[in-house]
């Protein structure tokens, strides 16, 4: 286990135009802990993911990974630094079967492998997931919430110290969300560490060790679950100031 935080982001910045989509923002995020990021629609917290994984480059700031900056890396070196991530939007390739879509990631991730000890590895990775009878189903016969594990199994075959999941929970019905909550809950358990951008208020409260919370590209709350959930000044800027 590192002796500081896993992910520590500093004074991260970005514009587009003149629109400031993250200002000065600071995260430090334990090894082995959920950490939550919420906030209203707009207020940056997608942008952060895409900054910490090269997907944009920021206008300033600074992003360590075990204590090793990592900022302005392309995205295919912040993946082989060990990070990954979801998608708002389910990104599975339809014609390919899920064992394909999963093993692209173990190909294509942070450690080389061969083709046979891949296919070994994603058949675990697949069981490890709840998608083991569906590995020959192409993307486009599964469901949705099949296909986010997919996707989920996807990112975890890269090998990441690091899972990013930006909106994972999103659109799942109520039994569905519980099998989310206890599939994350688990990969945590297992040793990942997460950053979650979430919704789902039950989600936040159930897995996040912590919450932070932005608006306007601007860090406004952090702390505990219950006492940030909590707090008025959070409920403003989700409800507005009539509604609050």
């Amino acid at each position: 286990m590192t002796a500081g935080p896993l992910l520590a982001i500093q004074g991260l910045s970005k514009s587009f135009g003149g629109l400031q989509a993250v200002r000065d923002f600071d995260l430090d995020v334990p090894e082995r802990s959920i950490v939550g990021l919420i906030g209203p629609n707009g207020s940056g917290k997608t942008t952060v993911l895409n900054l910490v994984t090269g997907e944009i480059a920021a206008d300033g700031g600074s992003v360590r990974l075990d204590g090793r900056e990592i900022l302005g890396r392309p995205a295919f070196r912040v993946c082989r630094a060990r990070i990954a991530r979801t998608f708002q939007l389910v990104r599975v390739l339809p014609g390919m079967t899920t064992r394909e879509n999963v093993l692209i990631g173990r190909l294509f991730g942070s450690a080389p492998a061969t083709p046979e000890h891949a296919r070994k590895e994603i058949d675990a990775l697949l069981d490890r997931v709840g998608l083991s009878d569906l590995a020959d189903q192409t993307g486009a016969q599964l469901t949705y919430i099949d296909q986010k594990r997919v996707e989920l199994a996807r990112a975890l075959a890269t090998q990441p110290r690091l899972l990013l999941l930006d909106e994972w929970l999103a659109g799942l019905n109520p039994r569905e969300l519980q099998i989310g909550i206890e599939l994350i809950r688990r990969i945590r358990d297992e040793g990942m560490t997460i950053v979650m951008i979430e919704h789902v208020m039950e989600a936040i409260r159930a897995l996040c060790d912590h919450v932070v919370v932005m608006s306007a590209g601007g860090l406004i709350a952090a702390g505990a679950p219950d006492s940030v959930l909590n707090d008025p000044e959070v409920a403003r800027v989700y409800l507005g100031d009539d509604d609050a």
